[in-house]
């Protein structure tokens, strides 16, 4: 079975879209990461869920896990003036995360293995056409696993 077969379309945001609206699309979707791609449309970065809300959470919560413990959660409350006015580029983590990216063709194994090797939930796939890449989907965890072990 290939990368075309079992992609399926995934919402996407530009790295000039919005931060607020893109996390409203995480939320809303209930997405494992968000896929961005740049002013080109051609893949930028996949970004776990995970990594984004630490990006929301004040520094020191992250630095001492016990003193987050003992604070309430009001300090949660300047999180939308947080991201007010940011640009999905300016909201991601710093560290740039690797894109898995596969071509229609590419095989169940294949895409399981990079996926496992970025530590990902989603693959993207992409089609070449030239020098050009069009996006035509991606290949989630759950999707795969669901090919794995056999699901619906």
């Amino acid at each position: 079975m290939s990368a075309r077969e079992i992609a399926e379309p995934y919402p996407f945001v530009s790295t000039d879209d919005d931060a607020t609206t893109a996390a409203l699309l995480l939320a809303e979707h209930q997405l494992p990461a968000l896929l961005v791609v740049d002013t080109d449309e051609q893949p930028y970065a996949i970004v776990p869920g995970s990594q984004l809300i630490g990006q929301l959470l004040p520094e020191y919560a992250l630095a001492d896990p016990p003193l987050a413990a003992v604070l309430d959660d009001r300090h949660l409350d300047d999180v939308p003036e947080k991201m007010a006015g940011l640009t999905v580029a300016e909201w991601l983590p710093r560290r740039r995360f690797w894109t898995p990216v596969v071509g229609p063709d590419a095989g169940v194994l294949q895409i399981a293995a990079l996926m496992a090797r970025a530590h990902s939930p989603l693959v993207a796939v992409v089609e070449r056409d030239g020098d050009r890449t069009q996006l035509v989907g991606a290949v989630t965890a759950a999707r795969l696993m669901e090919r794995l072990i056999g699901g619906s």
